[in-house]
């Protein structure tokens, strides 16, 4: 499936931005990463905290390429459209942040506990490489928005 695909099955719609809905994305990423390192926070929460953080960094790069989610499923989608951007470049990373979304609406939806501190910790750092990867595009292909 390709990202003409996902807009033809209105999954994507068309989508203007700007540097204020980048920026205000970009304070949800820090404020996110700052919250998971708050001491004797749980696990599924910093879990929870540290994924949000990433499904905000993949919403401003989704914006940057002029488009956003339309519809159910709004989350998986949004990894739907990471996997097929720019030829699948994030594939890898847009399967196992899937399988992330997954374990966060188990402890956010059905019980307490189901996040490891490994899970969390590994999460973290694929998190912060991803989020570095992403803003060094953004800083190449859309300077108008993303500055740094």
């Amino acid at each position: 499936m390709s990202l003409k695909n996902l807009l033809d099955k209105g999954i994507l719609k068309k989508h203007e931005t700007n540097k204020k809905e980048i920026y205000d994305l970009f304070s949800i990423v820090g404020r996110d990463l700052e919250d998971a390192a708050v001491p004797n926070l749980s696990t599924d929460r910093r879990f929870a905290i540290i994924y949000n953080a990433i499904l905000q960094t993949v919403t401003a790069l989704l914006h940057c390429e002029g488009f956003r989610i339309s519809g159910y499923g709004h989350h998986a989608n949004t990894f739907l459209f990471l996997k097929h951007y720019n030829k699948g470049e994030f594939q890898d990373e847009a399967a196992y942040f899937d399988q992330c979304r997954t374990k966060r609406n188990l402890t956010d939806y059905d019980y307490a506990g189901s996040i490891s501190e490994t899970e969390c910790e590994e999460l973290l750092k694929e998190a912060i490489q991803f989020i570095e990867k992403i803003k060094k595009i953004l800083i190449e292909k859309h300077e108008k928005f993303y500055k740094g």
